[in-house]
């Protein structure tokens, strides 16, 4: 973590939303991180990565409880790193998930966590019972944090989400891309992330030691870690969005734009848990289901503005990638939406 990366205040909320009758109590809290208590009404403001942390630490020890109270029953200290145990014994990321879910449920009363897998696709859908709006966004967007991170950080790599469907609207945030994908809808009828299913099978890499370490800095390894928006990874995935296909640069150009050499670079996206050819894979791929489920454009035109020559190539990619024809990918979250 770097002294530059900067958290939105928007998700500090679900932290400090059973202090919000408190206020004195809550101002107390956010000074003994270095947290202006100002900039509690200000969701879109900017406060630094490590006071996050150290707040995510101070509200599980003031509150007693590793899910905020954001759950009629909650989480006591000490429940992740138990469940976190459990995970590190399985052998792959689907294995590892399915057992999260599990033992999540554990604990938590309000919220229950499923993973479905469809072909290509994997869905981590999240539901809930609790009857305040507040309280139940805030504890589905949280929950699906810890969810994929979890996974990132298992799988020891960055796991690009395709889909991300929130059911409350809210507003739009600059963090929302690096940590839910380009593909982000408010409003929904579920909450859920959909990302390639082929990440399921990935081996879980972490042990009994890196799991210490983890355990010590587990706010920015959930919520930092794999969605540094300053990151070299960031900077490959914006300046692919914001080019035509046509124009992306080879990871040689790239490297010369970065003034860093090819080497590094890969050394770099390395640590960061990816490679720029699955980034150049995972740019070309959430653009086709942007276009598909937001656009008008014809499946031949998008085709040919993702650098296909032939439409037939982009049904075959398109079918590699999801299991799904892009006619019928299309038409299914038409229905979904009348």
């Amino acid at each position: 973590m770097r002294e530059t990366d900067s958290v939105a205040v928007y998700f500090m909320y679900p932290m400090i939303q059973a202090l919000r009758g408190e206020p004195q109590r809550l101002r107390s809290v956010l000074e003994q991180v270095g947290i202006d208590p100002a900039v509690v009404d200000q969701p879109m403001a900017r406060v630094s990565a490590s006071a996050f942390a150290a707040l995510w630490l101070v509200q599980v020890r003031e509150l007693n409880d590793e899910f905020f109270q954001l759950d009629s029953h909650g989480m006591p200290p000490g429940s992740f790193a138990l469940i976190c145990r459990a995970l590190i014994q399985e052998s792959t990321l689907e294995k590892a998930m399915r057992q999260c879910l599990v033992n999540f449920a554990l604990f938590l009363r309000d919220f229950r966590g499923t993973l479905s897998v469809r072909g290509k696709r994997a869905v981590i859908s999240v539901q809930t019972r609790s009857q305040n709006s507040e309280v139940s966004r805030m504890g589905e967007e949280t929950f699906l944090q810890l969810m994929i991170s979890l996974l990132c950080w298992l799988g020891g790599r960055r796991i690009s989400i395709d889909r991300a469907d929130l059911r409350h609207q809210r507003l739009p945030l600059r963090d929302d891309a690096m940590l839910w994908g380009h593909n982000l809808t408010f409003g929904t009828e579920h909450t859920e992330i959909e990302f390639a299913s082929d990440y399921l099978r990935l081996p879980v890499i972490q042990d009994l030691a890196s799991l210490k370490v983890f355990l010590r800095t587990a706010p920015q390894w959930l919520v930092i870690r794999f969605r540094n928006q300053y990151g070299l990874a960031s900077l490959a995935h914006q300046r692919l969005r914001n080019s035509r296909y046509s124009e992306w640069p080879t990871l040689q150009a790239f490297a010369l734009e970065q003034h860093l050499s090819p080497s590094t670079v890969r050394r770099k996206l390395g640590r960061e848990g990816c490679s720029y050819q699955e980034i150049k894979d995972e740019v070309r791929r959430g653009v086709a289901l942007e276009w598909l489920r937001q656009s008008q454009a014809s499946i031949g035109d998008i085709a040919e503005r993702l650098g296909f020559q032939e439409p037939s190539a982009f049904h075959r990619a398109f079918k590699k990638w999801t299991g799904d024809s892009p006619g019928r990918y299309r038409a299914r979250f038409r229905d979904c939406s009348e």
